[in-house]
């Protein structure tokens, strides 16, 4: 256990119940994922504090367990029978709570636990739920947790105006360095949402925490984020599924791998060797989905190993990575057509990038420069740090 615990918005709430919460009816938004120190469930322990006020649970992507795969994989509603109470799936045939879903509840309470990264869904459900809570005339308050990425490092470019989709619904970069909790408050005031949003602040966490430091255990928040080595790759290794590129969904290390069938791993892995990939290690693997894209059929890849989390910049290397598969198996490599995580007109890739241009670059460059990715990547940081200041949290 690391000297500087860091207590979350959860156990807070518990020590101190906000006033927001007395007598108050309230519906939960959580997943298995949303647990204290003791790995107890935050439904458990709220319903335990607030004895007959938490009245229904609401699940995001992936369901309250954790179940389901990627991709417009919906979860049904159902019942958590230990306490008997409905849980309202999000991910379904809708995507934010109706009316129906909010009607008796005078709070609604988010915990859970985000990976950093823009396309990862839990931020626009949050989103979703601030705007129906506006409607109903409901106020919203936020157990707020570690960003497992730290808080000084935001990377990868600005989503572009027409590229908005349920993996990214604001103009925020892919990495962008922000606790749940500070992203729904900069959403609150710039989508001019105007919902009645609280934060309850963690105590301890501080901007240059990676999650190793925070002296907490890692709970996986989906299935394909096991580790916090996974969701430090994550940033870029999500573009990969815009791609006939495997990123490991079906194996045991996802995000931690690229392959595909046609690739030689001694000789991609010798082109990337003369590439400047900080913070990185590669080596050539083999490897056989059980599931997902080249299911059943035996990849050829690397393998990504994290030797200095402060130096790796992941959509970089990812970007480094594609044009390496690009310019060796030109005829090979693909980018997979929509449908994808709702969107059936725009390119995957498009959306997860946050617009066309990375697509754009490698159709009309035979060898992606240096130059070109650095472009391709640019963001003002200083801009960005400026901008989201009055919706920061944590010094």
């Amino acid at each position: 256990m690391n000297e500087l615990r860091v207590e979350i918005g959860l156990e807070r709430c518990l020590e101190q119940p906000p006033e927001i919460l007395r007598a108050a009816r309230f519906g939960l938004l959580m997943n298995q994922a949303s647990v204290d120190h003791s790995f107890r469930y935050a439904c458990d322990l709220l319903a335990a504090r607030f004895p007959g006020q938490l009245k229904a649970i609401f699940s995001p992507q992936h369901g309250l367990w954790g179940e389901e795969q990627a991709n417009m994989v919906e979860s049904p509603n159902s019942r958590y029978e230990p306490l008997d109470l409905p849980v309202y799936s999000l991910y379904s045939k809708t995507r934010q709570p109706t009316p129906e879903m909010l009607r008796g509840l005078d709070c609604f309470v988010i915990d859970l636990q985000d990976v950093g990264t823009r396309v990862y869904t839990f931020a626009w459900t949050i989103q979703n739920c601030l705007q129906a809570c506006t409607a109903a005339h409901i106020p919203v308050l936020i157990l707020d947790r570690p960003n497992p990425l730290g808080g000084q490092v935001a990377e990868g470019p600005l989503l572009e105006p027409g590229y908005e989709s349920f993996v990214g619904g604001a103009s925020i970069p892919l990495r962008h360095g922000l606790t749940l909790g500070e992203l729904a408050r900069l959403l609150n005031a710039e989508e001019n949402i105007g919902a009645q949003l609280d934060v309850l602040p963690m105590t301890g966490w501080r901007r240059n925490m990676h999650f190793h430091a925070t002296g907490r255990k890692w709970i996986a928040p989906s299935p394909n984020m096991p580790r916090t080595a996974t969701a430090l790759l994550y940033p870029g290794q999500v573009l990969l599924e815009g791609t006939n590129l495997s990123e490991g969904r079906g194996t045991t290390m996802p995000f931690e791998v690229v392959g595909a069938p046609f690739i030689d791993p001694h000789q991609l892995t010798a082109r990337l060797t003369t590439c400047d990939l900080p913070g990185l290690g590669i080596r050539p693997i083999r490897f056989v989905p059980t599931f997902d894209k080249w299911q059943g059929e035996r990849c050829g890849g690397i393998s990504l190993h994290i030797t200095d989390a402060r130096s790796l910049r992941s959509v970089t290397a990812t970007l480094t990575i594609l044009a390496a598969v690009v310019t060796l198996w030109p005829q090979q490599f693909g980018w997979l057509p929509p449908p994808y995580e709702y969107e059936r007109e725009k390119m995957p890739i498009d959306i997860l990038f946050g617009s066309s241009r990375l697509r754009d670059a490698l159709l009309s460059e035979l060898v992606l420069t240096d130059g070109t990715i650095k472009e391709l990547t640019h963001l003002d940081e200083a801009a960005w740090w400026q901008r989201v200041r009055p919706h920061l949290l944590y010094a």
